[in-house]
């Protein structure tokens, strides 16, 4: 048995004043947090998280209408459950987004927005895939509807296998879950040649997510001590914004428009044109496919918590149904008994 003095301190950390407190400061760490702003620290969650942890086994210890009703009791300990894990989620978690031209290996270096807790310490650098070619459906009106990117991964046997994966089917690798977004667009690759027309490097332009910024497919590339290159490229999809209609890449054209000091060209696929120290040639059209990378350790365990803590409470309105129908029927089988009781006998009353 506890203490009396340690009980009193226990009742007051129970107090359901403190965890209606504890329940604001979380929504307001909540909503300083919403879309993982850099700004905010990951503490504006974890503090309230960790004074209702504490709140909920004090209650749970110095409370007996908890700790002596099983299905109460596990119902109260699934809420703790939950409130630690999602803390442990918070400190152990990394987000953020990645955009990866077709035929391109997955690298850390191509992640943005990274953020991660402090306690993160997954195996990022084991995770490998390479991107294949995407279709996304869109209906009228241009509501977007399924993506499918081909992904290829390594299997068991050390080779290549493709999965396809969306915004509702993560590909899922060493618990890194990456969603493809609405972020995705064409990607022309250019190569610069020097003088002797040898190739000194080749590398893809993203241009704006599409058909998104369709009006404005520009971007621009200054080679290595050189003068800066603007781009526009100026696309055929059979885009049809009135009817249902499927992005595909391998279906798409386009002309690129090169503009150097106010000298412009129209190049296609396999055309080049000369500059200042070399030449630039437009090789072909390829794709860009824009990704949202999340880690969470805790995400199966906080089902599994969650599972239990609604059993739990179902239990508990069981029992209390059933006890309460056992009550009334005890209560109308006593009523009945004294009816019976108080009516008069078939002889007396005849007589």
């Amino acid at each position: 048995m506890l203490q009396p003095a340690v009980m009193r301190v226990l009742r007051r950390l129970a107090s359901t004043k403190l965890t209606l407190l504890w329940m604001l400061l979380l929504a307001g760490g909540a909503a300083l947090s919403y879309d993982n702003p850099v700004e905010t620290s990951i503490w504006v969650l974890i503090v309230p998280m960790l004074l209702l942890a504490i709140n909920l086994i004090a209650a749970i210890i110095s409370n007996r209408r908890i700790n002596r009703r099983g299905g109460l009791l596990v119902f109260h300990i699934g809420l703790l459950s939950i409130v630690v894990l999602a803390a442990v989620g918070r400190l152990t978690h990394m987000d953020g987004r990645v955009e990866l031209a077709t035929g391109a290996e997955f690298s850390r270096e191509a992640i943005s927005e990274l953020r991660s807790g402090p306690l993160h310490n997954g195996a990022l650098d084991q995770v490998n895939f390479v991107q294949g070619p995407y279709t996304v459906d869109y209906r009228p009106q241009m509501m977007r509807g399924l993506t499918h990117s081909q992904v290829a991964i390594l299997d068991l046997e050390g080779g290549w296998k493709e999965v396809v994966v969306g915004d509702d089917r993560p590909l899922v690798i060493e618990g890194y879950r990456f969603y493809t977004t609405f972020n995705k667009g064409f990607a022309p690759i250019l190569s610069w040649l020097d003088e002797a027309g040898n190739v000194v490097e080749t590398g893809a332009i993203h241009m704006p997510s599409y058909p998104l910024f369709d009006f404005k497919q520009s971007n621009s590339w200054t080679p290595q001590g050189r003068e800066e290159i603007k781009f526009w490229l100026q696309l055929e999809t059979g885009l049809t914004p009135d009817e249902s209609w499927v992005l595909d890449g391998n279906r798409a054209t386009g002309t690129l428009v090169v503009n150097v000091g106010g000298d412009r060209s129209e190049l296609l696929p396999g055309q080049s044109v000369k500059m200042t120290g070399g030449s630039l040639r437009y090789e072909r059209l390829s794709t860009w496919m824009g990704y949202k990378l999340f880690y969470d350790p805790t995400l199966h365990w906080l089902f599994m918590a969650a599972f239990i803590t609604i059993a739990g409470l179902g239990v508990h309105f069981w029992r209390k149904i059933s006890t309460e129908s056992l009550g009334l029927d005890q209560s109308q089988q006593s009523d009945n008994k004294q009816t019976k009781g108080s009516m008069p006998s078939s002889s007396s009353a005849v007589m």
